[in-house]
C-alpha cells in the first residue's frame, strides 16, 4: 500500500439460509439474498439518534485516512481481493461482494444517523419512467430511455445544525401615507382634470431583538455532487432516520465527506440568516422594512452526521448522455431532458392562432 492508503476493517454479512453475502433492502429493516431470496432482520442497536455539541470538535482525534482523497483499502472476506476506494462502502471489484468500511477506524467523526433507502432499483426505475411520461415538450422517444440507463445508489453524507439564536437588529420601518393630487391631462383632444391618491412613504427608525431555535439545519457533507442539486431534492424525512448501522450500508456506495463540520456550520449559518431576517421585518412592522444590521449570538450549537439515499441515474437519448437525481426516500426527481423542437413550434403555432382568434373576435364587436 502506498503512503496516502490505509487498510480499512471491511465487513460483509453471510446468509444465514445459503451462507452468500446479503445487502440491504430498500424499504424494509432487514437484509436479502440475491441468490435464495433469504430476508433476515437487521436487530437494531440500542441507542437513539443524538446530537453533538459544536465543542466536541476540538477534542476529536484525528484518523490516519480522514483526509479528503485518502484511500481506503478494503480486503474482501469472500474472495481475498483488495479493492481501493475513497468511500465507506463499496462492492468488491471482483466478486461484487457488498464491504463496508469500520467508520471508527477511519472518520474524524462518525455517521449518527442514516435514513434507509426507500426504493429499490425497479422503484427508481418506475420513477424515471413517470417522470419522462410527464415531461411537456418532451420527444416521444424519451419514454423508452428506461431501457437504456444506469443506477448507482449512493448514501450522501450531510451535516445537521441546532441552534439557539438571539439577534439584536437596526433598521427602517416605512409607513405610507397618501396625498390628493389634481392634475391636468389631454386625451383625443379634449383637456380634462384628474384627481388621484398618490402613495408616499415615511420611514422611521427601528430596532429591537428576536429570537430563534433552529433544529436539524441541513448541510451537504461533499461537494462531489453541487449543494444546488441536492437542495432541490428537499424535503428529507429526517424522522425517519434511524442510529447508523454498518448493514444498511451493505450493497450500496457510500460518500465519505469531504467538507468539514466546521466549514458546514458556516454555510448553515448562512441559511439560517435568511430566516433571522424575515424575523426581524416582521418585528419592524409597518408597510415596509429595511434591515440595515443584524447582530447574532448563537447558543447551545449541536450537530450530527447524517447518510441520505440518492440514486444517480443516467440515460442515452440522440447520443448525449443526461443525468438524473432521484431522493430514494421520497422518490423526488431533479435532472436533464431533452426538448422537442417539433412540440414547441406546434405548441407556439396554437398559441398564436388562439391570439389571434381572441383579437379579432374583439375587433369585430
Amino acid at each position: 500500500m502506498t503512503g496516502d492508503q490505509t487498510a480499512a476493517a471491511a465487513r460483509s454479512y453471510p446468509c444465514e439460509a445459503c451462507g452468500a453475502t446479503v445487502e440491504y433492502a430498500p424499504g424494509t429493516d432487514a437484509m436479502h439474498c440475491p441468490y435464495c431470496g433469504h430476508r433476515q432482520a437487521i436487530v437494531p442497536v440500542p441507542r437513539e439518534v443524538q446530537e453533538h455539541p459544536i465543542q466536541e470538535l476540538v477534542s476529536l482525534p484525528a484518523k490516519p485516512s480522514a483526509a479528503p482523497g485518502t484511500a481506503n483499502t478494503f480486503l474482501c472476506p469472500g474472495c481475498g481481493a483488495r479493492t481501493e476506494s475513497d468511500t465507506l462502502s463499496v462492492r468488491c471489484q471482483f466478486c461484487a461482494t457488498p464491504l463496508v468500511a469500520d467508520a471508527d477506524a477511519t472518520e474524524r467523526v462518525v455517521p449518527e444517523a442514516v435514513v434507509p433507502f426507500g426504493l429499490d432499483r425497479d422503484a427508481a426505475r418506475d420513477t424515471l419512467r413517470s417522470w419522462t411520461s410527464s415531461r411537456w415538450f418532451a420527444p416521444k422517444s424519451l419514454k423508452k430511455v428506461t431501457e437504456a440507463e444506469s443506477f448507482k445508489g449512493s448514501y450522501l453524507p450531510h451535516w445537521t445544525y441546532d441552534a439557539a439564536t438571539v439577534s439584536d437588529y437596526r433598521g427602517r420601518r416605512g409607513e405610507y401615507y397618501y396625498e390628493t393630487v389634481t392634475r391636468t391631462v389631454t386625451e383625443n383632444g379634449e383637456t380634462r382634470t384628474v384627481t388621484e391618491q398618490v402613495r408616499h412613504t415615511r420611514w422611521y427608525p427601528a430596532s429591537g431583538t428576536v429570537s430563534r431555535d433552529f433544529d436539524d439545519v441541513l448541510v451537504p457533507g461533499t461537494g462531489h455532487v453541487t449543494a444546488k442539486q441536492l437542495d432541490k431534492l428537499t424535503p428529507w424525512p429526517l424522522d425517519e432516520a434511524r442510529p447508523y448501522q454498518e448493514e444498511y450500508l451493505a450493497g450500496f456506495q457510500t460518500v465519505r465527506y469531504d467538507i468539514e463540520p466546521e466549514d458546514g456550520l458556516e454555510t448553515a449559518k448562512e441559511r439560517m440568516a435568511g430566516v433571522i431576517e424575515d424575523d426581524c421585518r416582521s418585528d419592524i412592522g409597518g408597510d415596509e422594512q429595511r434591515v440595515e444590521s443584524v447582530d447574532t449570538r448563537y447558543l447551545d450549537v449541536t450537530f450530527k452526521l447524517m447518510l441520505l439515499p440518492v440514486w444517480f441515474l443516467t440515460y442515452l437519448h440522440a447520443g448525449r448522455t443526461w443525468q438524473v437525481t432521484v431522493n430514494a426516500r421520497t422518490g423526488e426527481v431533479v435532472g436533464e431532458r431533452p426538448y422537442s423542437v417539433g412540440k414547441i413550434v406546434a405548441a407556439s403555432v396554437v398559441a398564436l392562432a388562439v391570439i389571434g382568434l381572441i383579437v379579432w373576435l374583439v375587433a369585430r364587436r
